[in-house]
C-alpha cells in the first residue's frame, strides 16, 4: 500500500513522504547579487551496491577442471555399467539355458525311472511265470511217479542243468508230451526276459542319473556366475552414483563462481555507467549554474528564474541495483513482457525517467506496482514492489525513489519486474527494456 517515510531531520506535514534521489542534479544556483559569486554543487554519489566477490581465473579454472574430471569419470563408469549389464544379460541367458537342460535331464530321469518300474513289473511277471512253470513240472513229476512210470526217466529230467537240457532229455525219453515242452520253453523265456529287463533298467537309471547330475551342476555354476555379476554391477552402479554426486557438486561450484564473476562484471559496468552519468550531471549543473549567474549579473527585471531541482527529460537512471535474472521475451511457453532484476527485499526502486505517476498500488499478478508516464512518452512499469511511496497524479524526477524491491504477487523470489511501453500505452506493446535503457546510456547487462 501507499506509505510515507518521515524524515529524521525535519518535521513534515502529515502524509508527506521522504524520497531518496539516486542521482539528483543540484544546480546550487547561488547568485550573489553583490559580487556575483558563483557556487556550484556537484551531484551526490549514486546508489551503487557494494561490489560482489570476484572469483579469480584460477578458481574458475580449477572448478572447471574438477567438473571435467568428474564428468569424465562419470562417463567411464557409465561405460563399465553398460558392459556389466551386457555381461549380466549373457550370463542370465546361460543360466536360463542351464536351467532348461536341468529340467530336460530331470524329465529324462523320471522317464527312465518309469521304464525301470515297468521292467520291474515285467520281471515280477517273469518270475511268477517261472514259479508257475516250476510248479507244473513238479506236479508232472509227482503224477508220473504215482502213476507208476519209470522213476529213472523222471530222475533224468529233474537232474537236467537247465530248461534246454531238460527239454532235450524229455524229447529223447519221450517222457513228456508236446504240452509239457511248451511249459519248459515258457520258463526259459521268462528267465531271459528277467535278465534283459534288469540290465535295461539299470542302464537307463545310471544314464539318466548322470545326465541329471551334470545338468544340476551346470545350473548351479550358471546361477553362481549370475549372482557374482549382479554384485559386480551393483558395485559399479554405486560408484557411478558417487561420481555423479561429485559431478553435480563440481557443476554447482562452477556455476556459483561463474555467476559471481558475471555479477561482478555487471557491477563494474553499472558502476562505470553511474560514474559517467555523475560526470554528465556535474557538467549540466555547472552549465545551468553559469547560465543562472549570467542572468543574475545582467539583472534582467521580471525575468524567469531557473528551476534548480529539475532534471531534463533526456536524463535516465537504472531503476534498481541487482542482477538480471530473467530477460524479455517468450519463456516457458508464455510471453515475459519485461526484465527481472533480482535484489534483496527493501532495495530502493527509482524512477527511470521524469514523468507523472499514472497508477500506484494493487496490480494483478504484480501484487503492488507503479506506472509512470514519462515526459518522453514512454510508460515504465515497476512490479512486485514491497512498498511504494508515490500516488497517481504526482510528478517524479528521474532517479527519485518511488518504491522498494519486494516479492509480492506471482513471484518466485525478491526482484523488480521492469517494463517499457511506447506511445503512452500502459498495458500492452512492451519493448525490450534492456535495449530501451541501453539506448539511453543505462546498461543492465547481457540478456
Amino acid at each position: 500500500m501507499f506509505q510515507r517515510r518521515p524524515s529524521p531531520a525535519t518535521t513534515e506535514r502529515p502524509g508527506a513522504r521522504r524520497r531518496r534521489p539516486a542521482r539528483s542534479v543540484r544546480s546550487g544556483l547561488v547568485a550573489v547579487l553583490a559580487g556575483a559569486t558563483l557556487v556550484g554543487t556537484a551531484a551526490p554519489a549514486l546508489a551503487v551496491p557494494p561490489p560482489p566477490p570476484n572469483p579469480t581465473d584460477s578458481e574458475i579454472g580449477a572448478a572447471q577442471s574438477q567438473q571435467d574430471a568428474a564428468a569424465a569419470e562419470v562417463g567411464r563408469i557409465a561405460g563399465l555399467v553398460t558392459a556389466a549389464e551386457a555381461e549380466l544379460q549373457r550370463l542370465a541367458l546361460q543360466a536360463e539355458a542351464a536351467g532348461t537342460a536341468y529340467e530336460v535331464a530331470n524329465e529324462q530321469l523320471q522317464a527312465a525311472q518309469a521304464e525301470a518300474d515297468r521292467a520291474a513289473a515285467l520281471l515280477e511277471q517273469a518270475m511268477a511265470a517261472v514259479a508257475a512253470a516250476q510248479a507244473r513240472i513238479a506236479h508232472f513229476s509227482r503224477d508220473s511217479y504215482m502213476s507208476g512210470s519209470a522213476f529213472s526217466g523222471a530222475a533224468a529230467l529233474l537232474d537236467a542243468q537247465g530248461p534246454s537240457q531238460l527239454i532235450e532229455r524229455a524229447a529223447m525219453l519221450e517222457y513228456v508230451g508236446a504240452d509239457k515242452v511248451d511249459v519248459l520253453a515258457a520258463m526259459e523265456t521268462a528267465r531271459i526276459a528277467q535278465a534283459a529287463a534288469e540290465a535295461d533298467a539299470r542302464a537307463a537309471r545310471d544314464e539318466s542319473a548322470a545326465a541329471e547330475e551334470a545338468a544340476e551342476a551346470a545350473k548351479s555354476e550358471a546361477d553362481a556366475k549370475v549372482a557374482v555379476q549382479q554384485g559386480a554391477k551393483a558395485e559399479i552402479e554405486a560408484q557411478k552414483a558417487v561420481y555423479e554426486e561429485q559431478y553435480d557438486a563440481a557443476n554447482v561450484e562452477l556455476l556459483r563462481l561463474q555467476g559471481a564473476r558475471n555479477a561482478h562484471l555487471a557491477w563494474e559496468q553499472q558502476k562505470a555507467a553511474e560514474e559517467a552519468e555523475q560526470r554528465a550531471a556535474a557538467q549540466r549543473a555547472a552549465a545551468e549554474a553559469a547560465a543562472a549567474a549570467a542572468a543574475a549579473r545582467n539583472g534582467a527585471s521580471g525575468g524567469s528564474r531557473a528551476s534548480g531541482g529539475s532534471v531534463s527529460s533526456g536524463s535516465y537512471v537504472q531503476p534498481t541495483s541487482g542482477r538480471v535474472s530473467s530477460c524479455f521475451g517468450r519463456r516457458w511457453g508464455t510471453f515475459h513482457g519485461g526484465v527481472d532484476i533480482a535484489a534483496p527485499i527493501g532495495t530502493p526502486v527509482y524512477s527511470a525517467h521524469s514523468g507523472v505517476v499514472q497508477r500506484a498500488g494493487t496490480a494483478t499478478g504484480f501484487g503492488y506496482a507503479v506506472y509512470i508516464l514519462g515526459d518522453d512518452g514512454y510508460v515504465t512499469v515497476y512490479g512486485h514492489v514491497n512498498r511504494y511511496f508515490v500516488q497517481a497524479g504526482e510528478r517524479v524526477r528521474a532517479g527519485e525513489e518511488i518504491a522498494e524491491v519486494g516479492n509480492r504477487g506471482q513471484s518466485t523470489g525478491p526482484h523488480l519486474h521492469f517494463e517499457a511501453h511506447p506511445n503512452g500505452v500502459m498495458y500492452g506493446g512492451q519493448v525490450d527494456p534492456v535495449d530501451w535503457l541501453d539506448a539511453r546510456g543505462i546498461h543492465l547487462g547481457a540478456c
